[in-house]
């Protein structure tokens, strides 16, 4: 009931993803510089929970417009009702429905859906990680010098040590490929799916990666934080590889290393 519940609470999401993208919406901002809200991220989030609800009333809940949802439960589900909405308020199709679900503290399952290319995704903890019902692993590329990247840049920069374009034109300036589509969610799609190498981020919240790093690696993958520990997506840094370039990635992150 729960892989059916997050199955159809994601693609109820998603139907009000694909109705306002051909359609006509408001748009807000938000704290920051484009950092966007539109009335298809409200309809789509009050579609997931509608799902949830009916079946699992007493569960918590953390969305990325209504906030937490608290209950005292073992399950909580993570949300991104439109991962990419700037890429959604621009008619850009890389655009998609994120969830995730924890028990006791570790992620279980999760489900990443973009209507708009016919891409859903999903995992469970112990059982692998699967394109529209086809099992996805992970590329095989072992050396970071030949590897496809992807990042994402957060809305207001952050003036660090090592921050986004620092680390950014490491890659650039030695040729390295670094894509950059706008979802987190998606770009972790697509390590577990092998069509990215690696993946690094500076600042994603919770409903950012909740699913897509349980897609990485049940896909054969690793994810850590930019210390190359264990994961948490309540921390804001995040590295997921194909697990054969990691090490390395995270080396040349922390400017350890050079390419």
């Amino acid at each position: 009931m729960l892989k059916q519940t997050l199955i159809a609470a994601t693609k109820a999401g998603a139907e009000q993803l694909t109705h306002f993208f051909h359609g006509d919406f408001i748009v807000h901002n938000k704290e920051g510089v484009n950092n966007l809200v539109t009335e298809a991220d409200h309809a789509a989030e009050k579609a997931i929970f509608e799902v949830i609800k009916k079946e699992f009333p007493d569960h918590y809940i953390l969305s990325e417009e209504a906030g937490e949802m608290a209950q005292d439960s073992n399950y909580k589900w993570i949300i991104d009702p439109i991962d990419g909405t700037v890429n959604f308020a621009n008619g850009i199709p890389i655009c998609c429905v994120s969830i995730g679900i924890e028990k006791d503290g570790k992620m279980i399952m999760g489900a990443v859906y973009n209507p708009l290319m016919n891409e859903f995704f999903f995992a469970e903890r112990g059982g692998g990680a699967y394109l529209n019902d086809k099992p996805i692993h992970v590329s095989e590329q072992s050396e970071l010098i030949k590897a496809c990247m992807v990042t994402g840049f957060p809305y207001t920069y952050l003036d660090m040590p090592n921050g986004p374009l620092q680390v950014f034109e490491r890659f650039i300036r030695k040729g390295i490929p670094v894509r950059r589509l706008g979802s987190a969610a998606i770009d972790l799609c697509w390590v577990a799916a092998g069509r990215f190498d690696g993946f690094y981020e500076h600042k994603l919240n919770a409903w950012d990666s909740a699913a897509g790093f349980l897609l990485v690696e049940e896909a054969g993958g690793k994810v850590t934080d930019f210390k190359g520990d264990h994961y948490s997506p309540y921390q804001p840094h995040i590295v997921a590889t194909n697990g054969k370039i990691h090490d390395d990635l995270v080396e040349v992150i922390n400017d350890r290393k050079k390419l």
